[in-house]
């Protein structure tokens, strides 16, 4: 019975010693070096987030993770958020309901994500997260973190340093999860770096919302929206501005498209003078087709812009150039007509 045990300790004790061995002998997965025109922020290369340290993890319920189909960027799937937690020795936090997360695959198998939500510290503190990440393919995709967090705030410290995430997103399970890592002291080495590479001849998905131009007017009525909002969520002075988020719980659609407005994504404004908003949500029309929606830029010059499935119905918004009215008093909310736009 002795030699029984003492058999079975060490073939415990074997065990745990080769798995020592082959996570200590295993080489740390090489840098990605993002494209151009999908820099992350980390152009000079992103690391393994896990060889950094792990600081938080994010979890989030999602209300849905729509398919939207082969837009005039990609292969286009957008999660939206529920109410979701933030744990770890550094920060403890709720994520707030509506967090978008953008993901694009392109036909080479290049992998983009753009996410936006925001977070509610424990002493009441909001901070915005707008995250990009990319991956040659789905095996190996790496998210940048970039937050802004109140400049007075304890959580400060969260907008500067280098932070990169591994993302984990169950569509049947209806969760996105983040883990969240610490990078700064993490090097990276371009000789065994790899290279994110696009299809040529795709247009690259912009990051900033379209500037309208001075000879722009507006022309023929294209929608109007009544678009109902929650109470403000107030970042205030942070590293961009005095950021401001309203979010977005619905609404409705008429014109060319009738529909509604889906809860999820918000007005991103900035207050510094002069304001700018930048307002990132999604309709869905009556046939169920699923549309993303962009206005932003400052008030007598707001400029929509739109992704919709190429061959889909509403692909004329792709190629389209709108403007948008400033917004005015809505029911819940606010109302907005978008206009074609002519020279």
């Amino acid at each position: 019975m002795k030699n029984s045990v003492h058999a079975s300790s060490f073939g415990a004790l074997a065990i745990l010693a080769l798995a020592a061995f082959q996570a200590v002998a295993q080489p740390a997965l090489p840098a990605l070096i993002p494209h151009a025109a999908w820099d992350c922020g980390m152009p000079a290369g992103i690391p393994a987030p896990e060889g950094g340290n792990l600081i938080f993890e994010i979890s989030i319920p999602l209300d849905r993770a729509a398919d939207i189909g082969a837009t005039q960027y990609g292969q286009r799937r957008v999660a939206v958020g529920r109410a979701g937690s933030v744990t770890g020795d550094r920060l403890t936090a709720a994520v707030m309901e509506g967090a978008l997360d953008f993901e694009l695959t392109l036909a080479n198998g290049t992998i983009e994500i753009e996410q936006i939500l925001v977070l509610r510290a424990d002493d009441g503190s909001f901070i915005l997260a707008r995250n990009a990440g990319t991956g040659a393919g789905a095996g190996d995709v790496r998210v940048v973190m970039d937050f802004e967090a109140p400049n007075a705030s304890a959580h400060a410290w969260l907008n500067s340093g280098q932070y990169v995430a591994r993302r984990e997103l169950d569509v049947d399970a209806r969760t996105l999860a983040l883990r969240v890592y610490d990078v700064a002291d993490v090097p990276v080495a371009a000789a065994n770096a790899i290279r994110i590479a696009k299809p040529a001849g795709v247009p690259a998905q912009p990051w900033d919302y379209r500037h309208k131009g001075a000879d722009e007017m507006q022309g023929e009525m294209l929608i109007q929206e009544n678009v109902t909002l929650a109470p403000s969520q107030s970042v205030g002075a942070s590293k961009r501005g005095n950021r401001n988020i309203i979010p977005i719980t619905g609404g409705t659609l008429s014109g060319r498209i009738a529909g509604r407005v889906l809860m999820g994504g918000a007005d991103y404004q900035d207050l510094d003078q002069p304001a700018t908003i930048d307002a990132r949500y999604l309709w869905q029309a009556d046939d169920g087709e699923i549309i993303i929606v962009r206005n932003g830029g400052v008030f007598g010059a707001l400029a929509p812009t739109f992704e919709a499935r190429v061959d889909g119905p509403y692909a004329f918004l792709n190629s389209g150039r709108y403007l948008s009215s400033n917004p005015g008093m809505g029911q819940g909310g606010v109302a907005l007509t978008f206009y074609e736009s002519y020279r």
